[in-house]
Formats: structure tokens, C-alpha cells, sequence
């Protein structure tokens, strides 16, 4: 017998469990002192695809490293495989980021961190 406890369709979706999760990934990078026009132009093209592609991003900044986390835009959907290369391939074409890393889609609610912050 499953130690996993039974739950109906209303408690999964309000906890995003089972066919209610949904899928996310992280980023980070680090960016190197530029101008600020250089810092426009990064945050525009990440503005861009992230609202190109209808994502969410939780940003932050720790020990000098710039990170996010990915998610759909829409309601109970998931990031895709797709999505992750067009945020890689963003931060890729800045000359300010390096040491890019993009993780793999991972539970956005239950999932283990994918990349240390």
C-alpha cells in the first residue's frame, strides 16, 4: 500500500499536485560592470522574450550572481523546452553575462533547486 495519502481533483489543483503541477526552470549568471546603457539593453532583451513567450520570472541577485525562475503565464500550463532555449539563447547574445547556466524544467512548487544561487 502507497504511503502517498489519497486526495480528490479540488485539493490537487489547489496544491498544484499530480496533473495540476507545473514546470519551471532556473537561470543564472553573472554580469560584468558595464554602462547603463548596457544594462538597458540586457534587461530589455530579457523583458522582451520573457513577454514574447508569456512567462513569469521571479528575479534576484546573491553573491553577485544574477538568477531567475521561469514559469508559464498562464494558469495551471508549464514552461517548455522551447522556452528554456529562448532564455538561454538571450542571455547567450549579452556581452555583459557570463558563466550562463539554464537548468532543466523542474516541479515549480516541489521541485528540488536545479543551480546554487
Amino acid at each position: 500500500m502507497s504511503d502517498a495519502p489519497k486526495r480528490n481533483r479540488r485539493l490537487r489543483k489547489k496544491l498544484y499536485l499530480d496533473e495540476f503541477a507545473i514546470q519551471g526552470f532556473e537561470f543564472a549568471c553573472d554580469v560584468k560592470e558595464a554602462s547603463q546603457e548596457d544594462y538597458d539593453q540586457f534587461f530589455e532583451a530579457l523583458v522582451e522574450v520573457i513577454g514574447s513567450r508569456d512567462l513569469y520570472v521571479n528575479l534576484g541577485d546573491c553573491d553577485g550572481r544574477f538568477y531567475g525562475i521561469v514559469t508559464s503565464g498562464e494558469r495551471y500550463a508549464s514552461a517548455t523546452e522551447e522556452d528554456i532555449a529562448a532564455v538561454k539563447a538571450t542571455l547567450d547574445a549579452q556581452t555583459i553575462a557570463e558563466n550562463v547556466e539554464v537548468g532543466g524544467l523542474i516541479d515549480a512548487f516541489y521541485g528540488e533547486r536545479q543551480l546554487a544561487s
